[in-house]
């Protein structure tokens, strides 16, 4: 994850070290990882991160060692028709650039102030000069950064020019990607965000394994049940809050406190009307929410949806309800069950197919378009 990547580099900073920060700033094609992936390398030789899924770490990591000793920062690509594609093994047909920078105590503020900002549960904009202008002002230096958050502006990239047509740009920034600029600067903002949030309603197997599979997959998991003597830490460990609370209470709570968002997900798994059809008419009432699944066989969605119409939710709302929750692949146990909802829930904030690769055309990854 990228913020588990700058909490390295805040934590070797924090130590006095310093490290060779690489990053991925655009990627094109069937490129593995998406703009904004990254990979440390600290002074010991020790590696944190990715950025290429194995293609290409080797090459990269070589040159992270050099940055870390020169200081000097370097912006490189890798892709289709390079000679070098062949030596580093990047042979997926994509490409990518990667800017190599070293950051240590004297050039972390940056970063400080946008790990504080995403503590706090707020979205931090990063921005870093990764290939300056020709001719480029004296102050103006690949590595140069500012980060923007919360209505405030800290650091610069080396032209005031620069740092308010970024500053400006950034109000349309949603995921992390180059800037072009009009007199030629390349800027690569990095859009740094807490970790979406999974609500998993229920205690059973099933939650525990589907609250197993979202901490693995990047969520920060909480997991609420009105039955104290199943909803217990001992029996979630994975999950970075228990909450013993009627979820329909909480769910509302949540919400005033302006805790849920489009990228939150709940998944009612209690398979239980006394608590299913409460926490759903209000989780399907939230005007912004990522996701909304429910377990339970056909029948029982047939009898979940009469009940929720009964409660004035109307088809527009039902619409968003997931249910029966998971894609098809067959499974039956809690881990297989948690798969599928996790898929489902990827095809959807992704916006997938949910088919076999085999039996699509095109590039396997969907991306952003480019700004």
């Amino acid at each position: 994850m990228i913020v588990d990547v700058i909490e390295e580099v805040l934590a070797r900073t924090r130590l006095g070290e310093s490290v060779a920060l690489c990053t991925v700033v655009a990627a094109g094609g069937s490129a593995p990882r998406d703009p904004g992936a990254s990979m440390v390398v600290a002074g010991d030789g020790s590696v944190v991160g990715s950025i290429s899924g194995g293609c290409v770490e080797s090459a990269v990591y070589e040159l992270a060692l050099e940055v870390l000793s020169s200081g000097e920062s370097r912006l490189v690509s890798y892709g289709a028709g390079d000679e070098s594609v062949f030596s580093v093994g990047l042979l997926c047909g994509g490409s990518i650039d990667v800017f190599v920078e070293r950051v240590g105590p004297s050039n972390v503020d940056e970063f400080e102030l946008a790990g504080k900002v995403v503590d706090r549960g707020q979205t931090a904009i990063l921005a870093t000069l990764v290939s300056p202008a020709e001719p480029a002002p004296p102050d103006s230096r690949p590595g140069g950064r500012l980060v923007i958050a919360d209505r405030s502006v800290k650091g610069s990239l080396g032209d005031g020019a620069l740092d308010d047509a970024v500053v400006r740009a950034a109000d349309s920034v949603t995921t992390s990607g180059t800037l072009t600029c009009p007199d030629g600067d390349v800027v690569f903002v990095r859009v740094l965000a807490p970790k979406p949030r999974m609500i998993v309603i229920g205690a059973t197997d099933f939650v525990a394994a589907v609250a197993h599979a979202a901490a693995f997959v990047g969520y920060r998991v909480t997991v609420c049940d009105a039955r104290g003597v199943f909803a217990t830490k001992d029996r979630f460990p994975m999950a970075d809050e228990v909450v013993v609370d009627w979820p329909d209470r909480y769910l509302r709570q949540q919400a005033g406190a302006g805790l849920i968002d489009a990228r939150t997900a709940i998944c009612v798994l209690t398979h239980d009307n006394r608590f299913d059809i409460a926490v759903l008419e209000v989780a399907l009432a939230l005007p912004d929410i990522g996701f909304v699944g429910a377990m339970g066989s056909r029948r029982t969605h047939d009898e979940r949806v009469a009940r929720l119409r009964e409660r004035g939710i109307d088809d527009s709302q039902l619409a968003r309800l997931s249910s029966p929750v998971g894609l098809d692949l067959g499974g039956r146990t809690p881990e297989e069950t948690a798969i599928a909802v996790i898929a489902e829930i990827i095809r959807t904030r992704a916006g997938g197919t949910g088919v076999p690769l085999r039996d699509r055309t095109g590039d396997i990854h969907h991306r952003a378009a480019p700004r």
